[in-house]
C-alpha cells in the first residue's frame, strides 16, 4: 500500500504545480524519476516492488501497447512524405545512421558484449522521447517546422525500431542457447508476420465498426473510447495467442485504425493519451525506484562513456548528416541533434529485453547501459530544453524570413505534449 500512496501523492502534488512548471527546466519525468530514486531501493526503501513482479510486467505491457497504438493512429504517411522534410530525414536517414553508430561505438566501448548485444543496446536506445524536453515541442516561439519535426520523429521511431529489437532479441536468445539457431529465422518470421497480420485485421475491422456505429449514433461516448482501447489490447492479445509479437500488432493496429477512422479519432486519442500519460508517470516512478535505483553503485567508466556518447556523438552526427543540404543554421542542426532524449520507449524495450533474456548476464549489462543513458537524458535534456529553446527562437526571429526553419508547413497530427 505504501507504493500506491507514494504514486497517488506524487501525481496529486505535481498536478498542483504542473502549469507553473510547464515551461520551466523542471520536467515531469525529472520529478517522477526523482520520487522513485528517493523512495525506492536506492534511497528510503519505501517503494518496494520486485522488478520481476507480475504487476510490473502488466504496467510495462499496458504502457507500451497504448503508446505504440496511439502514436500510430495519427500517422498520415502521405502527408508526412509530401509536406514535412525534417521528420522524413530524421526517420529515413538519421535513425538508421544512429543505430549503426550506436552499434559501432558499443562494440568499441562495451567490450564484454557480443556484436548482437551491442546492436541490441543501439536499437533500444535509438527511439527518442520528446516529453523529456517538453519546452522544445511546446514553445510557440520556436518555428512549427522544428517543433513538429522532433515531435513526429519521437512518435514514430519507437514503432519503426520495434521489429529490429524483436529480431535482435531472437538472435540473442539463440546465441545464449534459449532456442536453436535454426529456429531463430522461423521465430522472427512468426513474430513479425503474425504480428502484422493480427494488427492489420483487428485494427482495420475495429476502426470500420467503430466508425460506422459512431456515424449511426449507436455508440455512447465513453464506450466508444473504451472500444478503441479494446482494439489495441485485442490486437496485442490475438497476436500473442497465434505466436506473433503483440507490440508489433498494437502498432500496426494503430496504423490500420487511423487509416479507416482518422476523422473520428480526435476525442478517442485524447482518452487513450490520458490513460497512457498516467501509465507513463507511473513508469518513470518505477524506473527510478526499482530499476535504476539499485544500479546506482554499478556504474563503470565504460557505461558512463557510452551513455554520454549515445546522447551526443551517436545522435548528433547522424542528424547533421541527415540535414545536409537543407540550408539550416549550424545551431539548428546542433539543436535538433541534441534534443533526441531517450526515455519511455527505451525503458520499456529494456524491460521487455530483461524478461525475454531472464538470467542472462549480458542482458543485465545491456540494461545497465540503457538505464544509465535514460537517467542522464532525463535530467540533461530537461534542464537544457527551455534555455536553449529560448535562445534559438530569438536567433531565428532576428534572421531573414526566408530561412528554411521559418518556412510555413501544415500541421501534421503529432503526439500531444505528454506532460503539461
Amino acid at each position: 500500500m505504501a507504493e500506491l500512496l507514494i504514486l497517488a501523492g506524487a501525481v496529486f502534488l505535481y498536478a498542483q504545480v504542473s502549469e507553473r512548471l510547464a515551461m520551466s527546466p523542471v520536467t515531469a519525468p525529472m520529478v517522477f524519476t526523482t520520487v522513485g530514486l528517493v523512495t525506492g531501493a536506492g534511497g528510503l526503501d519505501w517503494f518496494d516492488i520486485d522488478a520481476g513482479d507480475g504487476a510490473v510486467e502488466v504496467l510495462v505491457e499496458g504502457t507500451l501497447v497504448l503508446v505504440l497504438f496511439t502514436d500510430a493512429t495519427r500517422i498520415d504517411l502521405e502527408a508526412l512524405g509530401r509536406e514535412s522534410w525534417l521528420p522524413a530525414r530524421l526517420l529515413g536517414i538519421g535513425l538508421p545512421l544512429t543505430f549503426v553508430a550506436g552499434t559501432a561505438v558499443a562494440t568499441v566501448v562495451l567490450t564484454e558484449l557480443s556484436l548482437v548485444e551491442a546492436a541490441l543496446v543501439a536499437a533500444i536506445l535509438s527511439p527518442t522521447d520528446a516529453a523529456l524536453g517538453q519546452a522544445v515541442v511546446s514553445d510557440s516561439r520556436l518555428p512549427v517546422r522544428l517543433r513538429q519535426g522532433l515531435n513526429v520523429e519521437s512518435g514514430l521511431n519507437d514503432g519503426i525500431v520495434l521489429p529490429l529489437v524483436t529480431v535482435l532479441l531472437a538472435v540473442a536468445a539463440g546465441e545464449s542457447g534459449r532456442s536453436g539457431v535454426g529456429d531463430v529465422g522461423a521465430f522472427v518470421a512468426e513474430q513479425i508476420g503474425y504480428g502484422v497480420v493480427a494488427g492489420a485485421l483487428i485494427g482495420a475491422l475495429g476502426g470500420v465498426i467503430i466508425r460506422s456505429n459512431s456515424l449511426a449514433g449507436r455508440i455512447e461516448g465513453v464506450y466508444r473510447q473504451l472500444a478503441t482501447i479494446s482494439v489495441a489490447v485485442g490486437a496485442f492479445a490475438a497476436a500473442a495467442l497465434v505466436g506473433g509479437n503483440g507490440f508489433i500488432a498494437a502498432f500496426v493496429a494503430g496504423l490500420a485504425f487511423g487509416r479507416v477512422a482518422r476523422r473520428h479519432c480526435d476525442d478517442l486519442q485524447d482518452f487513450t493519451e490520458d490513460e497512457g500519460e498516467l501509465l507513463t508517470v507511473i513508469t518513470f516512478t518505477v524506473f527510478g525506484a526499482i530499476l535504476v535505483g539499485p544500479l546506482l553503485d554499478d556504474l563503470t567508466w565504460a557505461i558512463a562513456l557510452y551513455a554520454v556518447l549515445s546522447l551526443t556523438l551517436v545522435r548528433m552526427v547522424p542528424v547533421a548528416v541527415a540535414m545536409l543540404g537543407t540550408g539550416t543554421l549550424a545551431e539548428t542542426r546542433l539543436f535538433v541533434g541534441w534534443f533526441g532524449p531517450r526515455g519511455l520507449a527505451s525503458i520499456l524495450f529494456g524491460i521487455v529485453m530483461l524478461e525475454e533474456l531472464e538470467g542472462d548476464a549480458a542482458a543485465t549489462e545491456v540494461f545497465l547501459v540503457v538505464g544509465w543513458t535514460v537517467l542522464v537524458s532525463v535530467f540533461a535534456h530537461g534542464v537544457t530544453a527551455s534555455p536553449w529553446t529560448g535562445r534559438l527562437a530569438a536567433t531565428l526571429a532576428a534572421g531573414p524570413d526566408d530561412m528554411p526553419e521559418m518556412e510555413s508547413v501544415p500541421e501534421l497530427p503529432t503526439r500531444r505534449r505528454l506532460f503539461r
